[in-house]
């Protein structure tokens, strides 16, 4: 399970291999914008420059709910100037390390989600969730499970067979080492008898790469969201099989994989979170921001477009979801041996 270090204190960590990546990925570019934000005038005013971390490249699930944010905030004025930095590597560790070493910098967010805990798991990752301060959960996607159009798999059942005759070989495309998406593969093998260390899982950084490597045959199958996929479904060149979702969901024309007989269930949610050592007042303050943001016209149209669901919940509430979240990611790696 994640530690989480006492309420007034940080646990001390050693320089590890993600920190120092981290600090020649992205350290100088976070840098500029802090100092930016440090020196506009009005200090850490998150209301004045507020820097939004997709830790992630650009065009993924966690850039694009930054910039749909910086859209939001900027259109109705929430922010003055509010800026999308990328920090990709890691499946978010690497961008997690860097914010919690901002300490007491009140002008900072970052996007996370559900895969960023399977990544803490799986990488090894010596910062965690704990050191950081939990804002708010904002809203949840749904994977979907896909295949070439000129596949000869033609449903969920198909594919199964199709994978269980050699796994070794049947090469299943997804997102980063210990996603949401990888998640998802490893739990429908154990649901079908197949031993989750024989799956041949191949980790892309964005949906882009997925879609170019399911149409050349480099990959078989692949799990990830919807948006990343749709535009290939919707011409015809992919076909979507089943999506992750626990109910139907009105704007994904396809079967749950719960009801095709397997029990994955799995949501892609997205959250923020600030740097650790900022006061209750600014904290109070950032989760204002938030909430006034999710409240525009133009974060509800964001919602509408990216087929998202309203997930919103902030604080408290969002503290103790984390905390579950966190449980069960960490029981999912735990039995695939993680």
């Amino acid at each position: 399970m994640a530690h989480t270090p006492e309420p007034n204190g940080r646990r001390r960590r050693k320089p590890g291999v993600l920190g120092i990546v981290g600090a020649v990925v992205g350290l100088s570019i976070v840098g500029a914008a802090v100092t930016d934000a440090a020196t506009s005038g009005t200090g850490n005013d998150a209301r004045a420059r507020l820097t939004l971390i997709a830790p992630a490249g650009a065009g993924g699930g966690w850039d694009s709910a930054a910039r749909e944010l910086q859209q939001s905030m900027r259109a109705q004025g929430i922010v003055n100037n509010p800026q999308v930095v990328n920090i990709p590597g890691a499946g978010g560790t690497i961008g997690l390390t860097q914010v919690a070493d901002m300490d007491a910098e009140a002008s900072t967010l970052m996007v996370m989600g559900i895969t960023m805990l399977g990544a803490i798991a799986i990488n090894g990752s010596e910062t965690d969730l704990g050191d950081v301060v939990p804002i708010a959960r904002l809203a949840d996607d749904y994977d979907v499970v896909v295949v070439p159009a000129d596949s000869p798999i033609q449903t969920m059942d198909d594919l199964i067979a199709a994978w269980k005759e050699d796994p070794s070989t049947f090469a299943f495309g997804g997102g980063s080492l210990g996603s949401v998406d990888q998640m998802i593969i490893s739990q429908l093998a154990l649901e079908s008898g197949i031993d989750p260390t024989d799956v041949n899982y191949i980790a892309y950084s964005g949906g882009a790469e997925l879609a170019t490597s399911l149409l050349s045959g480099t990959i078989k199958a692949s799990v990830s969201g919807n948006t990343d996929f749709a535009p290939q479904v919707e011409s015809g060149s992919l076909r979507a099989l089943a999506v992750s979702a626990p109910e139907p969901v009105d704007s994904i024309d396809l079967p749950t994989l719960k009801e095709l007989g397997y029990d994955v269930t799995l949501t892609n949610w997205r959250g923020i979170v600030a740097p650790p050592g900022i006061t209750e007042e600014q904290k109070d303050e950032l989760e204002t921001i938030v909430t006034e943001t999710i409240d525009t016209p133009e974060w509800r149209s964001a919602i509408e477009r990216n087929q998202w669901t309203d997930t919103f919940m902030v604080g408290d509430e969002f503290r103790q979801s984390l905390e579950t979240e966190t449980e069960f990611v960490n029981g999912i790696w735990a039995e695939l041996g993680y």
